[in-house]
């Protein structure tokens, strides 16, 4: 079977299992976005608007102090909890696969779990509000466990379905743009659903305790379709380099692998910086509509244009980051907050220039490119130290989001006390006071972490879309010396019983070894490498595509005896992302020797400025005993090469 991916100059098509794929990958995070959003932001607003009606106002600020506090402190806790989740995560190993499992598990509970918590505990803090505290901090911290787990796997994901870059950055916009549509569709709906649910319960036109339950329930199903749809509509493939290194880690291993990598940790911080920022002014934004411009109806506004420059920005990332790099979006778009910053400061009583903040609000690509640099630092990581944690560098990003989250629970928590925003308070009740108190927190403070975090980027963000190909390749030339893949070398693999198997030359050309085609860790691989004279590769012996890269300059083979090899078309063209390459084959597929696997455009290659270069390794070097090689300067595809025997 054909791949349907053309060479340059045609249009590629995507196979309908890629669209699938695609579609329940953007629906997974449409729900999951949603159910963060009810679970970070619109929690703290049942809790300090509706949670506790019918109780005295002292006795609710007291408990509306007391549950920003403990969210602040559960939240701070979990922060060393997500990366052993996380490990948890990659070290699962079912016939699903370690990601798709945890989406049903951790969607469904942490959706059952957000109902409870929003029927304030069926009522218990009216019977005894110690033993409602305690019930409290109970569910609250395992709502946070069971969601964490939903959402590293979902984003752990991503380097399990590609390994190029580009194309881990379609997915992720994809998962962007879903997810910005379901974070800010809650702004939208969230005034008209709690009301209008409040009104059938009641009669009365308010945002009741009634109506936040309503709310939490449906958000809970999307929460729930959207982790099933992840689950049956996804696929978590493998290759050579998430196999290298597909051996189980210890919580030590863990903390050690975030703590050595350099990037993971600048990234982090860069992107802890904007996520204060974000989080916090956009949880605050009700209050300004109603506390301070006086417009709670007009609420709405934000959900719509958050909603619409998520549905514009988002699917325009891929296309925009074929010509710009992704530090370059990174700053437009945190000069773009910073921008929106003073609107809301020096203009924020007219209502079209606070239209116009929100637009610059909203346009940021930071969240891309974090979990871009943030999965590109996985190869980083394996490179440097030897260890690839798929899902446990992927914690990091949700680890800040709960960092942020609780800061930003404790500035709406402050700010409805300190700024007397609770109950049934109007705009007419606010002081200058009170707007002074306000605007420190929704808006002076964000500022200086927006502008920190740009200054933390451009200054100590090392890895880029060339870095990371760079990486890749070197990461293949230490696979060929067999200096990564220490589990496939492992005594378990090897067999007494040796087996011979013949390799024929999967392209015509002119013969070279490695040492003679590399200066690196590929030279001393055991291999060969042959100067093609057309664009045409053939399995170079009887057996089975084990896998191929997206970019499909790549694939993995396993002969019918055992014998792993990979064969790799050009040196520096997986920065091409596939262009110029056509598959004739699906993975998993039975091959015969001498079957056309691929074609390459030779021309396209060298006009990218790449060598086209044929070179074929095996993976376990150390299970071969011996290798002999024909005196063959020319071959013709077919014709022997080697002889490898192997345990």
């Amino acid at each position: 079977m054909e791949n349907t991916a053309q060479a340059s100059g045609k249009k590629k098509h995507l196979t309908g299992k890629q669209w699938t794929e695609r579609i329940a990958f953007c629906f997974g995070n449409f729900g999951h976005s949603a159910f963060y959003g009810a679970m970070s932001t619109y929690f703290i607003i049942y809790v300090t608007s509706g949670m506790f009606s019918g109780i005295p106002t002292s006795i609710a600020n007291k408990l509306i102090g007391m549950i920003t506090t403990l969210v602040v402190i559960i939240r701070l806790a979990e922060v060393v909890v997500d990366p052993i989740l996380g490990n948890v995560v990659d070290n699962t190993h079912t016939r699903w696969g370690k990601f798709r499992p945890w989406q049903v598990i951790g969607g469904v509970t942490s959706a059952i779990l957000l109902i409870i918590l929003f029927t304030g505990i069926f009522g218990l803090v009216k019977v005894n509000y110690i033993v409602f505290a305690i019930a409290f901090v109970i569910l609250f911290i395992a709502l946070d466990v069971f969601y964490s787990l939903c959402d590293v796997s979902y984003w752990g994901m991503v380097p399990a379905i590609s390994e190029d870059s580009r194309e881990r950055g379609i997915f992720t916009a994809l998962g962007s743009f879903t997810g910005t549509l379901g974070w800010n569709g809650l702004t939208i709906i969230v005034v008209p659903v709690t009301t209008y649910f409040t009104y059938l319960a009641t009669g009365k036109h308010t945002q009741g305790a009634q109506g936040w339950l309503a709310f939490a329930i449906i958000i809970s199903i999307f929460a729930i379709l959207s982790a099933l749809a992840v689950f049956f509509g996804t696929t978590e493939k493998t290759n050579v380099i998430r196999e290298a290194a597909s051996g189980k880690t210890s919580i030590k291993d863990v903390f050690l692998g975030i703590i050595r990598n350099d990037q993971i940790l600048w990234t982090s911080l860069a992107y802890l910086m904007y996520s204060i920022a974000y989080v916090a002014t956009n949880g605050v934004l009700y209050y300004l509509f109603k506390f301070v411009l006086g417009q709670p109806g007009a609420y709405w506004v934000a959900g719509v244009v958050a909603t619409i420059v998520g549905f514009l920005g988002s699917p325009l990332y891929p296309i925009l980051n074929k010509f710009i790099t992704r530090k370059v979006l990174f700053s437009i778009g945190q000069c773009s907050m910073i921008l929106s910053y003073l609107i809301f400061i020096f203009a924020r009583s007219n209502m079209a220039l606070v239209i116009v903040g929100l637009v610059l609000f909203n346009f940021t690509y930071a969240q891309l490119v974090t979990v871009l640099t943030l999965t590109d630092s996985i190869e980083y990581g394996q490179l440097k130290n030897g260890n690839r944690n798929e899902a446990v560098t992927l914690t990091i990003r949700p680890m800040i989001d709960k960092i942020s989250s609780a800061l930003s629970n404790g500035i709406v928590g402050s700010i409805a006390l300190l700024a007397g925003m609770t109950g049934s308070a109007t705009a007419a009740d606010m002081t200058s006071k009170d707007i002074h108190s306000f605007e420190i927190f929704a808006f002076y403070i964000p500022l200086f972490c927006a502008i920190l975090s740009l200054v933390i980027f451009l200054w100590k963000v090392k890895i880029t879309e060339k870095v990371h190909a760079s990486i890749v390749e070197k990461l293949q030339a230490k696979l060929a010396a067999g200096k990564v893949n220490a589990d496939a070398d492992s005594d378990s693999e090897i067999t007494a019983v040796e087996k011979t198997d013949i390799i024929l030359a999967p392209v015509d050309g002119e013969v070279h070894t490695l040492a003679e085609t590399f200066d690196d860790h590929m030279a001393a691989g055991k291999g060969f490498a042959i100067q093609p004279e057309d664009g045409q590769l053939y399995a170079p012996f009887d057996g089975t595509i084990k896998f191929t890269f997206s970019t499909r300059h790549t694939l993995g083979l396993v002969s019918d005896n055992g014998l792993e090899a990979v064969i790799h078309v050009g040196i520096g063209t997986v920065n091409m992302r596939g262009e110029g390459f056509v598959s004739h084959y699906t993975d998993g597929q039975t091959v015969h020797a001498g079957d056309l696997l691929m074609t390459f455009d030779r021309d396209l290659i060298k006009k990218a400025g790449y060598d086209d270069v044929a070179v074929m390794f095996f993976t376990q070097p150390n299970r071969i005993t011996e290798m002999a090689q024909s005196n063959l300067t020319e071959v013709k595809h077919g014709e022997q090469m080697l002889q490898v025997t192997f345990k």
